[in-house]
């Protein structure tokens, strides 16, 4: 069974030193009974690729009324602590859900209550650019394609008498496949 892929974006004015989305904490539910939307609790998320899981603050843990289902060491820049570890289902922006995963409570900076970490940024695609002194943020899940900026820099053929001529989708694809860039690197 083919799984639609679900994406959102985020859109800076500006170049953004921290990527923030909208989240939806609950307890965890079986995926087979999702919870009331009256059940889930909105919070601010920053998206940290260099967190490897995902965090709580102890206010999402009082607000959801959450248990811990066991302790963990935690190593931060601060050192290393003890920290509860919850079970909870995480609803993102593009309405996808997490129904069970296991997060730790922490302190978060800002205004910020959850820290998305690579346990989810991991199950989709993630791409962040700055063009035009914009910061624009983008995630979608499930993963449906290896994003890789230098095979996409192939499709532009450089030659010394013309500077950039773009691939047509009908053209070989630059990649030396054999494939039509259409069926190919131009998906």
């Amino acid at each position: 069974m083919d799984v639609q892929a679900r994406a959102f974006n985020v859109a800076y004015n500006g170049i953004s030193p921290v990527l923030t989305s909208e989240v939806h904490i609950t307890s965890p539910f079986e995926p087979s009974n999702p919870p009331k939307e009256a059940d889930l609790k909105k919070y601010l998320a920053i998206w940290d690729t260099g967190a490897t899981n995902s965090v709580i603050t102890q206010k999402v843990v009082e607000e959801c009324s959450l248990n811990p289902i066991s302790i963990v060491k935690v190593h931060t820049a601060g050192g290393e602590t003890l920290s509860n570890v919850y079970l909870v289902s995480i609803r993102l922006p593009n309405k996808v859900i997490i129904p069970q995963i296991r997060v730790t409570e922490g302190t978060i900076g800002g205004d910020a209550e959850v820290l998305i970490g690579m346990d989810i940024i991991n199950r989709g695609d993630f791409a962040v650019t700055n063009k035009d002194g914009k910061t624009n943020f983008s995630f979608r899940i499930p993963s449906v394609e290896c994003i890789d900026f230098v095979k996409q820099q192939s499709t532009v053929v450089q030659s010394s008498n013309q500077p950039h001529q773009q691939v047509g989708r009908n053209d070989p694809c630059p990649c030396g496949s054999g494939k039509k860039y259409k069926k190919c690197h131009g998906q």
